[in-house]
Formats: C-alpha cells, structure tokens, sequence
C-alpha cells in the first residue's frame, strides 16, 4: 500500500515539474530571438522613457560607452574625460520592431548635426553615436544614417558617430527609469517631457497601448 501512494505521490510531482518547466522554455526561446543596439543621443534621461514606450521594445538599460574607464560612475563620465557616452541600451524583438524603425525614432530624438552637444548639455559624453554589434547592424546604421541626412529632419550635416560596441556599462541605479520617478524636477518638466510629448504624437502608431493617447 505505501508503495502504490509513493508511487502516486511520484508520478504527481513529475506532472507538476513538467508544467513548470514548459513556460521557462517559452521565456528561453522568447529572448533567444531578442537583439540589442546601444545608441547615444545625449543625456540617457531624454531617451530612454521614449524607446521604453515602443511596441517589441522589451528592455532599455542606461548606461555608458566608448571610453577608456572600467565601470565608470556618472561623475567621471560627467568630466568628459573618460571618453564614454552616455548611451541607452535597447534589447528588442526584431519580429515586432526593426532596427530600420528604431532608428528613425534615434534621429527624431535627438540633432545629429550637433557635434559634442545637445542643446545645452555640452561635452562629449552627449554625442551622437550609434554602436553596432555586427556588420548587419553597421550597414543598416550607414544606411538609416544617409536616408534620414537626406529629408528635411535636420538642416545640416549628420555628425553621429557609428562605431563598433566593445563595452557598456549600467548607469547606476538611480538613472534607470529616471523620467518616472522624477517627473517634477525642473529638467525633466522643461527638457524631457516636451521631447516625450512630441514623440508620442509623431509615433502614436508604434506605441504600446498603456501609452496611446
């Protein structure tokens, strides 16, 4: 008789262990399929919250880029003298969205045509760059680079810089998700609320539903 209930027993457990293991294989193959692009288009508080907003955008971590420093904290990025960018880092479902897409989101954010600057954050930690991970990715930058020159988006000559990635590095904390939970700040309500506000009626259409007007 205790056999025949440890054998039950046994059987149940590997019922429920099957169940469980099959929504982990869904999330294995899900982010199997996910791509990443850094971009830096200035200060990573602007664009982060906008690319957060896209449909197939599933993560956007900010952080730093194309220095010299290991691990660099804001402070040292902020001196413009560890060579880094301040960067976002998209991760995304090209099934949903392109990197074509993504792209002319990037030009809309921010002006190319600025050299170390955007507006009036000055320093090299604000330029325009793109850093791709493979030579598809670099082709589709040059690519997307000219065909945006080319329209009347921007009067001037594209500056952005289009490099291989080597290494990103988290921003701290406190930067992640920064808009959101510093909506009242005087730079968030003067610079990047309009910048967000802009974005969502230019590309309402690509907008997860919690964030449609």
């Amino acid at each position: 008789m205790k056999e025949g209930v440890l054998y039950i027993l046994s059987l149940m457990l590997f019922c429920v262990g099957c169940q469980i293991s099959q929504p982990q294989e869904k999330d294995y193959n899900m982010d199997k399929r996910l791509e990443k692009i850094t971009l830096g288009g200035g200060c990573f508080w602007c664009v982060s919250t906008c690319f957060e907003m896209l449909k197939g955008v599933s993560s956007v971590t900010s952080g730093y880029a194309g220095g010299m420093t290991e691990y660099p904290t804001y402070s040292q990025v902020s001196t413009g003298d560890t060579g880094h960018a301040e960067v976002v880092q998209i991760e995304y479902d090209p099934e949903e969205i392109s990197l074509s897409e993504l792209l002319d989101v990037f030009w809309f954010l921010h002006d190319p045509t600025q050299l170390n600057r955007q507006g009036n954050d000055i320093g090299t930690q604000y330029r325009s760059i793109i850093f791709y991970r493979n030579e598809k990715q670099k082709i589709l930058a040059q690519e997307s680079m000219k065909k945006s020159e080319g329209t009347d988006l921007w009067k001037g000559k594209y500056v952005t810089y289009i490099e291989p990635l080597t290494a990103f590095y988290p921003a701290e904390d406190y930067h992640q998700n920064y808009y959101k939970e510093h909506l009242h700040t005087p730079y968030c309500s003067a610079v990047v609320a309009p910048k967000i506000a802009k974005f969502k009626t230019k590309f309402n259409f690509k907008l997860k539903s919690e964030y449609k007007k």
